[in-house]
């Protein structure tokens, strides 16, 4: 790992390029081969979707009928799971959901306003949703529970899943069926790369459209996410896992150099930084880190990972590690440091933080409770993890009175004269001179003297025969 220095002269320029990491491998070959795709499986559907597969997964359906599995596949690889994969899907299912059915809607409950006007706010889940499972160098059925569980809690109806099958065989890992089965997921297509980005976005004879697509994916998957947005909503640009871990003199060496290597191991272009005051702290995890590396199953990922794009920031002081860590804004932020909780009010630009030296980065992986889907490359400055509101839509609901458009109606003539949009003005107005109108005509009616009813005068003759008849 490099050492950086803030008390060295370059300290500035090498942490400003330590700051620009991110889905940089979404370069223009990237972008240009993903278009071509997403435009063939745009135009031809299910037959590009089985040339891809043919091509890049090198196994061949029979049908596109084949690409797809469903809750029949799920139940079989639930019941074909030993007892203590069983048990450790269920707890992280339980977790996912109890804490995501926490969250509360930004919903604004109906109210009438000083003027008359009823106004609101409404939630509504999205009626169809696509969720991307990465495949490849490693499977992930936590991404199952991670996505499709806060889509469930929110109310979606259809929830369905595409992720690679095998190289050669197209099979898909007992894990994560079992996971779509504890997570309730529609269907699974086995369908991985932009092709299945395009699918979901524009829907083929097989695989339905979406309303929105989440979940990570390689550069190819976040390129067609960018080029099938304003189609359909996505979630976010996933570029490659980060961590940043903020530790004092005092943190364990062998904890540090574990966080950084569980996010190494995910990819050779994942990002490790060590911020810490302590330069015996700083030497002591690029020591571990070495140790560690030694017996781990993907060394040469996580090895390449630490060389090329980790680092260790040694600072003047705590405060000053306190602030670049919260410039960083990491996708994951872990904290080894006294009274770290204190900590956490300052840190307020990272996608997770795992406060103290009890709560590895591993744990939210897998089962902690909020969705392990946070914003990666910086882009915590501005983006929020997935949870239940990523799959809802707001809707404003407003209802004047006639009295309460009267009310506003020179502040609406006032500004749409201002931007030159007269008709915007007319539209008040119509209603406005019409209520006017008819309140005239009430006041008018109102106003006109009644006419008095008058007895009937009968005639003399009339009321003598009236008479004569009487007595006979």
């Amino acid at each position: 790992m490099k050492t950086l220095d803030t008390t060295a002269p370059t300290f500035a320029e090498a942490w400003r390029a330590l700051c620009a990491r991110g889905s940089d491998e979404d370069e223009a070959p990237v972008r240009e081969a993903a278009a071509r795709v997403v435009a063939d499986v745009r135009s031809r559907g299910d037959a590009a979707l089985l040339e891809y597969t043919a091509r890049w997964d090198r196994w061949a359906p029979a049908s596109a009928a084949d690409l797809a599995l469903g809750p029949a596949d799920f139940a079989a690889a639930w019941r074909e799971l030993p007892d203590a994969g069983r048990k450790a899907l269920k707890l992280a299912a339980d977790r996912v959901r109890a804490f995501h059915q926490r969250e509360r809607d930004a919903e604004v409950p109906a109210f009438t306003d000083r003027l008359g006007a009823r106004l609101a706010q409404l939630t509504h889940p999205l009626r169809r949703v696509g969720l991307y499972v990465p495949g490849g160098t490693a499977r992930y059925p936590s991404s199952v529970l991670m996505t499709a569980i806060p889509a469930r809690v929110a109310g979606v109806n259809e929830v369905v899943v595409t992720t690679p099958g095998l190289q050669a065989t197209g099979a898909v890992d007992g894990w994560t069926l079992a996971a779509c089965h504890v997570s309730r997921v529609s269907r699974l297509f086995r369908v991985g790369g932009a092709q299945a980005v395009a699918a979901l976005a524009w829907g083929t004879a097989t695989v339905p459209a979406v309303d929105k697509i989440c979940g990570p994916g390689n550069a190819y998957v976040a390129a067609a996410k960018r080029l099938v947005f304003g189609q359909v909503d996505i979630d976010m640009i996933a570029g490659p896992s980060e961590i940043l871990v903020l530790a004092d003199g005092k943190a364990d060496a062998a904890e540090v150099a574990s966080d950084l290597l569980a996010q190494a191991e995910h990819d050779v272009r994942a990002v490790p930084v060590l911020v810490t005051p302590s330069r015996a702290l700083a030497a002591a995890v690029t020591a571990e880190v070495a140790r560690q590396l030694g017996d781990l199953p993907r060394r040469e990922i996580a090895g390449r990972s630490i060389a090329e794009r980790g680092a260790v920031v040694v600072t003047r002081d705590l405060a000053e590690a306190v602030r670049l860590a919260d410039q960083f804004a990491p996708e994951h932020l872990a904290v080894h440091a006294a009274n770290a909780r204190r900590l956490v009010p300052r840190l307020g630009r990272a996608g997770a933080i795992f406060v103290g030296a009890a709560t590895p980065e591993a744990v939210g992986d897998y089962l902690a409770g909020p969705s392990h889907v946070l914003p990666t490359a910086g882009t915590a400055r501005f983006a929020s993890p997935l949870s239940v509101a990523t799959f809802r839509r707001r809707q404003s609901v407003l209802e004047f009175t006639p009295r309460a458009l009267a009310a506003v109606a020179p502040a609406v003539e006032a500004l749409a004269g201002a931007e030159g949009l007269l008709g915007h003005w007319r539209a008040v107005q119509v209603r406005v001179e019409k209520t006017k109108a008819l309140a005239n005509r009430a006041a008018a009616k109102q106003a006109a003297p009644a006419k008095r009813s008058q007895p009937v005068k009968r005639s003399k003759s009339k009321q003598s025969r009236s008479k004569s008849r009487g007595r006979t």
